[in-house]
């Protein structure tokens, strides 16, 4: 006999769990209890948005489901917004909320929700376990969901009374994941299409990657010199320093890259949903019937149609749509060659920072140090704003698994990410990106980091303002300033406060020293750039937008 609590423990340890994130609450005590000796790795966190936002980040850097736990009402109503973020962005993770007793249910009883109402937007599935019997059911049935098809999050209720529970249940056995492959046929007609094609373009994006996947795409796209670009805040997927890098199709896109999505005759969409962020608000393909002809490769058949028509369309996930990509033959002269090697040299003048700019902080140079001084598999956390821009636009990301961000454009997400992937990767550098606004969401959890010792190094880019949304206001609203004004705390004595390490800088050459320090200190660190607030855009000042320049 084992109680519920035993049962969810040994549900997670038999599908592989080595960690989760928690904000304790009395509603699931029983399952803390059993946690105790089970060899799973607890981090105790401060918010429940960012536990639910480390177990995101898991998920994103694993593809395994990231695994968080929480208390009932205010604690599960917190972790929504890392409920949000892994719906948007098709991350595998499973939020496991302590409920009411059984017999307390529609009573509106102290902190009771009813979950499969209130989530049912934000998780592919809501499930709640009323018989201890069936956590094993329950729980393989998480795993499966979170997984298959379009990743997703699932959120799993335990009311309190089942916990205790003594009961005789099947022994835990691991899920079994689900892989959707292409048929012969739709590769041999996407072979055809590509014979017909002059103006090609590949979109990565989504999930389910791997990092064999990446490298056998790599070596398609230099058979067929085929130009790729990578869907908004998935630049991991590609090496941007590859001749057939064509740039991000995403916020903020660069103009000539705009063009040639518009202008291609075939567009392969390998992953990516092709959403409002990386399509510029649905404008870069006509809906429903595209101008160009579209392949489009997603792993749930649901999406595929549901916004563009595919010409072709072909329901796998990544890694095995790449793998059946070996079987086409390459042109001896692709007559699109010339036209790739444009579309890099476009991207690699489009991605050189700015040198100057308003203030004495540049960040065209500390972006230029951050690509000369940290290694080719560090990796970048980064929530949103306009700083995120600087990350974006100027990062040549390298390698596969060293980006952790949110597509959902959710504030905050940056901190809890790294404090993830550094505990995910120790030995790889982590560095957060984060604006002042966005970094005070979430900014408890630096504790966290403490906690664990784990030394990330947070770049604050601290401009005093809400960068993007005074951006918008000036446009539309011009020097009517209102709610985008803020005061932050001294953000140096804040990190040394928590037992981590904290530097200022004012000037452009303050900032290498001050990274190399931080790298040195061993501790969870807080660079803060006093970025001057008319360098809002690496390409326009706060006045040009005000003025309509």
């Amino acid at each position: 006999m084992k109680t519920g609590g035993q049962l969810i423990v040994e549900a997670l340890k038999a599908n592989g769990v080595q960690r989760i994130s928690c904000v304790p609450g009395e509603s699931y005590l029983a399952v803390l209890d059993a946690l105790y000796e089970s060899g799973i790795e607890v981090l105790v966190c401060r918010q429940e948005g960012g536990a639910a936002m480390m177990a995101d980040s898991w998920g994103r850097l694993t593809g395994e489901p990231g695994i968080c736990m929480v208390t009932r009402g205010p604690g599960a109503t917190n972790a929504s917004a890392g409920l949000h973020i892994a719906r948007q962005d098709s991350i595998p993770m499973i939020l496991f909320v302590g409920q009411v007793a059984r017999d307390m249910r529609e009573r509106e009883a102290f902190q009771e929700v009813e979950y499969r109402r209130a989530f049912t937007e934000f998780a592919k599935w809501v499930g709640e376990i009323d018989d201890a019997r069936r956590i094993p059911e329950f729980v393989t049935r998480a795993f499966a969901v979170a997984t298959s098809g379009r990743p997703g999050p699932v959120v799993l209720t335990l009311p309190e009374d089942m916990l205790i529970d003594e009961v005789e249940a099947p022994e835990a056995r691991p899920y079994t994941r689900v892989e959707s492959h292409p048929g012969p046929s739709q590769i041999a007609e996407l072979g055809r299409l590509l014979a017909d094609a002059k103006r090609p373009l590949f979109v990565l994006g989504g999930t389910r990657w791997s990092e064999q996947a990446v490298a056998e795409f790599t070596a398609f796209a230099d058979r067929f010199k085929l130009p790729v670009g990578c869907s908004f805040r998935r630049q991991m997927l590609f090496d941007h320093l590859h001749p057939s890098y064509a740039g991000d199709v995403g916020i903020g896109i660069n103009p000539a890259l705009a063009r040639e999505v518009k202008e291609a005759d075939l567009l392969i969409l390998l992953g990516s949903r092709m959403s409002e962020m990386p399509s510029s608000s649905y404008s870069l393909i006509d809906i429903p019937y595209p101008s160009q002809k579209l392949v489009h490769v997603f792993p749930e058949p649901e999406e595929l149609g549901r916004i563009y028509r595919p010409d072709l369309a072909i329901c796998a996930a990544p890694a095995e749509f790449v793998r059946a990509l070996a079987d086409l033959d390459a042109p001896a002269a692709p007559a699109w060659a010339e036209r790739t090697a444009a579309m890099h040299e476009a991207y690699l003048k489009w991605s050189t920072p700015p040198m100057t700019g308003p203030g004495a902080v540049q960040m065209g140079p500390i972006m230029n140090w951050i690509e000369e001084n940290v290694a080719k598999d560090a990796i970048f956390t980064n929530g949103a704003g306009n700083y995120a821009t600087w990350l974006h636009r100027f990062h040549r990301f390298r390698r596969y698994n060293t980006q952790s961000a949110p597509t959902s454009g959710s504030m905050g997400y940056g901190l809890p990410a790294a404090v993830a992937a550094k505990q995910l990767f120790p030995d790889r550098e982590v560095v957060c990106f984060a604006g002042d606004g966005c970094f005070m969401m979430h900014g408890q959890e630096f504790i966290t980091a403490v906690r664990y010792h784990l030394p990330i190094i947070t770049v604050l880019v601290n401009n005093g303002i809400y960068g993007t949304i005074r951006m918008h206001q000036e446009r539309e609203y011009p020097g009517r300033v209102s709610g985008t004004d803020l005061v932050n705390p001294d953000f140096v004595a804040y990190a040394k406060a928590f037992g981590g390490y904290g530097e200022l800088v004012e000037k452009t050459e303050e900032f290498g020293p001050a990274y190399v320090r931080a790298r040195a200190s061993g501790k969870p660190s807080i660079i803060e750039v006093r970025l001057d607030p008319e360098a809002i855009t690496p390409a326009r000042t706060l006045t040009q937008i005000r003025a309509g320049a």
